[in-house]
């Protein structure tokens, strides 16, 4: 497990897109705090605002997003804090795919049609300072392909991403990602587009390169499953807010906001028999028109005539475990 050390610390967070139909308040004020060597999970239905998060981590929310409110403070290193929202082009330059890496739900998307996998691996190192020529960012590729379990990682990086698998171009994008060795990396839902056996290996490897790297892992996704096996700490987001937050094992056993508690329970139990999956009724709100009082009172069961009217406080049930529900508010505030 993780020390104290913080690496990322988000402070009051907005992003909003400005669109001709209004503003969608897509994160709408959320704090977290990752610390060095842990895996931490964002979770949440699709549309709940966790990979606009994770692009304003790493400043590349496309427009016409904009980041409007709020503090990024990264520490590469102990006690030495950049606040990511206040840097220019050039210094970002220096950060972004260097220091914070990123990995992409879909890898069709994320590689260049027009180039071998090998190549962008080998510009990526070259441009970054990491090799001085392209025939050493080559050699490295092949190595990291290996790292990355790619099989004939020799000919693969020879390989355009046409000519590869939806697995391979995944792996591609890992070790593309990890080949500048950075302190922090960022995958967004990176087994949605592949089958439920390679999801499996890709995981392995994250985890393994995770541990062999000393690597922090912040990881986007809806799957409980992959949540349980990977993560240490868990934030659930619903309608561009924070609504729990906990310690993995705490999160399963002792699941507070109704949210969190229907996410659960709409995960199969392979050692029990069901007739029906459960579901959660209803969808989430639209950003554009959000409820007033608790975002997710339209859809809860045990919503009360406050949820309707005011928005929740912030409880800590303990110093690790914090919900946003008025279900809980006689407890410590934060």
């Amino acid at each position: 497990m993780t020390g104290r050390d913080p690496i990322i610390v988000v402070r009051d967070l907005h992003v909003y897109f400005y669109t001709h139909a209004g503003i969608v308040r897509a994160v709408d004020g959320i704090s977290f705090t990752v610390y060095r060597g842990e895996t931490f999970c964002l979770v949440g239905e699709t549309g709940c605002g966790k990979s606009v998060t994770a692009k304003a981590l790493a400043r590349i929310v496309p427009p016409p997003g904009k980041i409007v409110k709020g503090e990024i403070i990264f520490y590469p290193e102990p006690g030495k804090p950049i606040d990511v929202t206040k840097l220019g082009e050039k210094e970002l330059e220096r950060i972004r795919g260097r220091l914070i890496a990123y990995v992409f739900q879909d890898p069709s998307a994320a590689l260049d049609p027009l180039y071998t996998v090998g190549y962008q691996l080998a510009e990526t190192v070259k441009h970054h300072g990491i090799v001085k020529s392209f025939k050493e960012g080559f050699q490295l590729a092949a190595k990291l392909f290996r790292k990355v379990l790619m099989p004939d990682a020799d000919e693969r990086v020879k390989a355009y991403p046409h000519e590869l698998s939806g697995g391979m171009k995944q792996r591609s994008v890992i070790a593309i990602s990890l080949s500048t060795e950075p302190k922090l990396l960022i995958a967004d839902e990176p087994t949605t587009a592949l089958d439920v056996t390679v999801q499996a290996q890709v995981m392995d490897v994250l985890k393994r390169l995770k541990e062999e790297k000393n690597l922090t892992l912040i990881l986007i996704t809806h799957n409980m499953g992959l949540v349980a096996e990977m993560c240490d700490r868990v934030a659930v987001m619903y309608a561009g807010k924070i609504v729990e937050e906990a310690p993995v094992d705490e999160l399963f056993k002792q699941p507070l906001h109704p949210y969190t508690k229907m996410l659960l329970q709409a995960v199969p139990d392979p050692s029990r028999r069901v007739e029906r999956l459960e579901s959660i009724p209803g969808s989430v709100p639209n950003p554009l028109n959000l409820p007033p009082g608790c975002r997710f009172h339209p859809r809860c069961p045990h919503a009360l005539k406050r949820c309707r009217e005011e928005e929740p406080p912030e409880v800590y049930v303990s110093p690790s475990h914090r919900v946003v529900c008025w279900l809980y508010a006689g407890g410590r505030r934060g």
